[in-house]
């Protein structure tokens, strides 16, 4: 069903999903948006939520997510009592946003390697799943069946790339060049290859400490076989990177318009991502160049422990020559009323390594930019869930994450880095994965509902 009951309270929420090229899925023939659309209209709806997952790609994943999110959301009655207050009649319209993702590649492929009959229906599978990750042309597929191939022959990581393995690597790095943009880049070249040596993505992977670039696809890595695929993994990362947003700015942005489109002037409009979700949210505010006039700002957007560039909001990004955020036009136009805020954890490992490695990759114009997150300078690449929106021009404050119990003073139109590590975080946590997804809890509730609250 489209419409998603929440277990242990009286809430429910509408899942509206969006195919990998921005379709949205029918529901039993019809579609779920129209249904929301006609809630609008009939019912005296006066907030609506927005939300968007991140890592779990797949539908059950997803529900999940928003089922302990609007659950913990629900659990916080004091913030609840001041919307009534604030908002007479409170009456909320909760909207799930799917969208095709997979938590940092291809988690099956460790799970059993194909025998070297490299005409195997298993390992054909395996390059279609890893053709729609990356770059789903002939070209990449050739190149999927020899790195394939070489990583079945090998018993153990050869000391180099074998050649034709490395020529396949440069083919599939121009191939997925062509769909991407960097949240941090204004224009992009299709035909620039991204810019990062898979010889050294190779070689950080015979080191004792692999684990940083593995992006957390099972176990440490042993064979030959995860040793040659971790650089369509990361490529793989990129892309459901460039997904997020492609589908947030087209199909999430032309979905908020309509919602606002057909809604009361009073009503009131809150976005939420998490991980990759932020860039989905992000984009969904911004539009694209060409389609980007909201019917009026969005009153709250909440960032929790975004995937997406620290510098991705500034209208000047430090060591890039005249060039603004990719999401700037989200501030320069005033599209948020309200607050904009966002989590930090040291405890997340997911942001602290895995983006900043993977990030780098979409650099493919021609520049060299630093970042070490050892270091108190704030880095050229970085996600907002260990750093926090950055960018000299902006308004931020930086402030801790509050417990329930206490009083946020969040204004309008201004940005707040909250420095989350006391709440989300989790005991024994995963090297790779580490707190991201401890999120679900009151006091990332209490922070949601306090920048809604704001007029």
């Amino acid at each position: 069903m489209a419409l998603e009951k929440v277990r242990g309270t009286s809430l429910e929420y509408y899942l509206i999903s969006f195919d990998e090229k921005g379709h949205e899925r029918p529901e039993n023939g019809k579609l779920t948006s129209q249904q929301v659309l006609d809630v609008l209209t009939s019912q005296p709806i006066t907030d609506v939520f927005l939300m968007s997952h991140g890592w779990q790609g797949d539908i059950p994943a997803a529900k999940d997510q928003y089922q302990r999110w609007i659950a913990a959301m629900a659990d916080n009655q004091a913030d609840i009592q001041k919307m009534q207050q604030l908002q007479p009649g409170f009456s909320p319209l909760l909207i799930g946003l799917h969208w095709p993702s997979k938590p940092w590649g291809n988690e099956n492929l460790n799970a059993q390697i194909p025998s070297f009959d490299t005409a195997d229906s298993q390992l054909n599978d395996l390059i279609d799943d890893y053709a729609r990750q990356v770059s789903d042309t002939e070209a990449s597929r050739e190149a999927l069946r020899t790195i394939f191939s070489a990583a079945i022959e090998y018993d153990t990581p050869p000391e180099n790339l074998p050649p034709e393995v490395a020529a396949a690597y440069q083919v599939l790095l121009v191939e997925a060049s062509s769909y991407n943009q960097s949240e941090d880049t204004s224009e992009w070249n299709d035909t620039e290859p991204l810019n990062f040596d898979p010889e050294t993505v190779y070689q950080a992977s015979l080191e004792e400490n692999t684990e940083e670039i593995s992006f957390g696809i099972g176990d440490s890595i042993a064979s030959a076989w995860d040793k040659f695929l971790n650089v369509p993994r990361l490529l793989s990362f990129w892309k459901m990177k460039d997904l997020a947003r492609k589908i947030g700015q087209t199909s999430g942005f032309n979905l908020l318009t309509k919602l606002q489109q057909v809604a009361d002037d009073r009503v009131r409009f809150h976005l939420m991502g998490h991980s990759f979700g932020t860039i989905f949210v992000s984009a969904t505010v911004a539009g694209t160049k060409d389609n980007n006039r909201l019917v009026r700002p969005v009153n709250s957007l909440a960032l929790i422990q975004g995937a997406v560039s620290l510098w991705s909001y500034t209208g000047k990004v430090p060591y890039r020559q005249n060039l603004a955020g990719y999401f700037h036009p989200i501030i320069s136009d005033r599209k948020v009323s309200g607050p904009i805020i966002t989590t930090q954890s040291r405890y997340d490992n997911a942001v602290r390594v895995a983006y900043p490695v993977a990030g780098t990759m979409g650099l493919g114009i021609g520049q060299d930019i630093h970042f070490d997150v050892s270091k108190p300078s704030y880095p050229g690449v970085g996600g907002i869930g260990f750093y926090g929106i950055q960018g000299e021009d902006l308004d931020i404050t930086d402030i801790d994450m509050l417990n329930p119990n206490k009083s946020y003073d969040f204004k309008p139109g201004k940005i707040y880095n909250l420095e989350s590590s006391n709440y989300i975080t989790v005991p024994n946590p995963d090297p790779f994965v580490g707190a991201h997804n401890a999120i679900d809890n009151p006091a990332v509730a209490h922070a949601v509902w306090s920048a809604a609250l704001v007029n």
